[in-house]
């Protein structure tokens, strides 16, 4: 017997007023139809009980849980006095500021007896283990990028008008933890209404081939294992995503902004983003760094095959205890897309002119990325398609 972690879909829609838009008639035929809600579940199941599963027409999806870890700062070069990555984003000069957006950050946690999340309505979850509250502080610096107020005079966050934001802390004081807490994580986040959630994490394939050789497996089954285990979460990732989609036929869904991750090391080599930046429909980040000459360019960590590029070195944000402190990384740079992702709902939503979605969101993202600042070293197949850019 051993763990699984398996996906299924809600119960059937019920009829109603939900339904008066689409004409008379049409409640009964959209209430004959299934809601694609993702429901997460871990249960223990002989490897036969799991293959049996995956017939029940309600199962999307069946995965072997997998280790999972943030995304490792590095050390800054040196300490920064502004968050530059503010105006890189144009979030200074943008008419938003996220009031009425919601947004999650699953990560470490968040000290939110700091000043910079004054204000803010902050709903914990803990699906670690390891109890609520930031004992890291990789969940505080994220926070504080996205929707931080100003500390003693200093900007650091994106959208400063952020009411309410979700914590759920999928990450235990380590940095460590499974995928089934990731994908719980992005569960509960759902049904909490958000409309952004931002992940700087990534699943740890090195970490599953090591447990499994110190448990005695040699070399060659422990790797075609640990390569079972990702393959069977990224299609996990990909039916889950599928439904986050599906949602919004119904009701808002979200933006899912994940890091590339900061295993490359230019020039000598780089490394494709693992998951979740690489499940389908992921908007996935690559972190910028900033020249002398005012022009942006790729951080030598920073992984290929990202969607966007944000601002990720030397990057000035919240640390527990109530001060501020400089990180880098893609995790750095995610919570700028996430935070920009933010002013965008709020835009589209001011309009007038449009529902806004998620879907709507995304392309607005892609849309007004920017590519003019960059270094001619900065290749879409680093950067995606440009620095983010905030509504304006």
């Amino acid at each position: 017997m051993a763990n699984f972690i398996i996906l299924r879909n809600a119960a059937a829609i019920s009829t109603g007023s939900a339904f008066e838009s689409f004409g008379p008639g049409a409640a009964s035929v959209i209430a004959s139809r299934t809601v694609p809600e993702p429901v997460v579940q871990v249960e223990d199941l002989s490897t036969k009980e799991a293959a049996e599963i995956t017939r029940d027409p309600q199962v999307a999806a069946v995965a072997i849980p997998m280790p999972i870890a943030l995304i490792q700062p590095l050390v800054a070069g040196q300490p920064a006095t502004t968050a530059w990555g503010v105006s890189a984003v144009g979030a200074d000069t943008s008419p938003m500021d996220g009031d009425g957006v919601v947004v999650a950050v699953l990560d470490t946690g968040i000290d939110k007896s700091h000043p910079a999340f004054s204000g803010v309505e902050l709903v914990e979850m803990d699906f670690s283990g390891s109890g609520d509250g930031d004992r890291h502080g990789h969940g505080t610096h994220c926070a504080g990028t996205i929707f931080g107020r100003d500390v003693n005079g200093t900007r650091i966050g994106i959208a400063r008008g952020v009411k309410k934001a979700l914590i759920g802390k999928v990450l235990a004081d380590d940095g460590g933890g499974n995928s089934d807490m990731i994908f719980r994580g992005i569960q509960w986040a759902l049904n909490e209404g958000a409309h952004v959630i931002s992940m700087s994490l990534g699943f740890d394939f090195v970490r599953a081939v090591k447990r499994m050789t110190d448990a005695g497996m040699p070399q060659d089954p422990a790797v075609s294992k640990a390569l079972e285990g990702y393959r069977s979460n990224l299609r996990f990732f990909d039916a889950l995503m599928q439904m986050v989609k599906a949602r919004a036929a119904f009701q808002d869904t979200a933006v899912v902004v994940a890091a590339a991750g900061n295993e490359s090391f230019r020039p000598q080599y780089t490394v494709a983003a693992s998951l979740p930046a690489a499940a389908n429909d992921v908007v996935s980040v690559a972190a910028l760094m900033k020249n002398s000459d005012g022009t942006y360019d790729v951080a030598h960590f920073s992984n290929t095959m990202a969607q966007i590029a944000a601002p990720g070195v030397d990057i000035l944000s919240a640390q527990p205890g109530g001060s501020l402190m400089t990180m880098s990384g893609t995790s750095m740079a995610c919570p700028h897309v996430a935070g920009v992702s933010a002013l965008w709902w709020q835009s589209l939503r001011a309009s007038g002119n449009v529902n806004a979605s998620a879907n709507l969101v995304i392309h607005n993202l892609v849309a007004h990325a920017r590519t003019k600042e960059l270094a001619a070293t900065a290749t879409p197949l680093d950067r995606g398609v440009g620095i983010i850019t905030a509504p304006q």
